[in-house]
């Protein structure tokens, strides 16, 4: 099979080095576990990234596939004028997905935007430090049915099973931006809850857990990863897995969960 490694990784600029300065010491649970999935995604010797973002150009109404290719980050909106990383687009799988979503008539958008936005610049600056010949193929959820995300998740599966790539998938999100009164969102009693379910729910494969999940209650626990765990989950459906949580944490009131999928 042609994935490799799979894994969920936060976004928060302030791991950049350069951005975080004194205050990634704050995150140190965070950045620590990101060095060491760095260095198994180095060991699983990948081709192509498939970057799952929550912060990548959105459509509601259909799933996006990023096509350009070359990309490159660009992190000035969060001060930082110094770091730089640059990758090649893999063009051939965007095309594979996008003629499957057009036959089993899943909803989705190809564009062209060489800059990458912050959820997929964060775990590439970690990730991919040894992979100077990675390339990338960033994509974005929408605002479709939860089922329509894994289901999506599953026909991106099914042509790498068709691929001779080395594929690796990364989800990146953040989970509840309400865990405390100083959060980004205010406090709200779902977002502890939330954390916790998800946590749960991925230690014990529950995928129709997390699509039973209450949508006022994920709504109010003011997340930004659920989707791209659920594309996630629609990948690693039928695979066989060992799932391992590095670490989850919360210094700033917006919970951080880094784990992977033993594949």
């Amino acid at each position: 099979m042609s994935l490799v490694y799979a894994a969920i990784t936060p976004h928060p600029p302030l791991l950049i080095p350069s951005i975080g300065k004194d205050t990634l010491k704050k995150m140190d649970k965070t950045k620590i576990a990101m060095e060491r999935m760095e260095e198994e995604l180095y060991l699983a010797k990948p081709d192509v990234v498939i970057i799952l973002s929550a912060h990548g150009c959105y459509f509601p109404d259909a799933f996006t596939i990023n096509v350009s290719p070359e990309y490159h980050t660009d992190l000035k909106e969060f001060g930082d004028l110094v770091t730089k990383l640059n990758f090649k687009g893999e063009m051939n799988l965007s095309s594979a997905i996008r003629e499957k979503t057009k036959k089993e008539k899943i909803p989705t958008t190809m564009i062209t935007e060489s800059t990458l936005d912050h959820g997929s610049a964060v775990p590439l600056f970690y990730l991919t430090q040894h992979l100077p010949d990675i390339k990338i193929l960033p994509i974005s959820f929408c605002d479709l049915d939860w089922k329509t995300h894994v289901d999506f998740g599953y026909l991106i599966k099914e042509k790498l099973l068709d691929s001779n790539k080395r594929v690796a998938v990364i989800a990146s999100g953040d989970l509840s931006h309400a865990l405390t009164t100083n959060s980004p969102a205010g406090f709200n009693p779902a977002g502890i809850k939330f954390d916790e379910k998800i946590q749960e729910l991925l230690a014990h494969k529950n995928v129709s857990g997390m699509l039973q999940l209450d949508t006022d209650f994920v709504n109010n626990a003011s997340e930004c990863g659920f989707r791209t765990f659920l594309i996630l989950m629609g990948i690693l459906k039928n695979v066989d897995y060992t799932y391992r949580q590095h670490s989850y944490e919360a210094p700033f009131g917006v919970g951080y969960l880094t784990a992977n999928f033993i594949i």
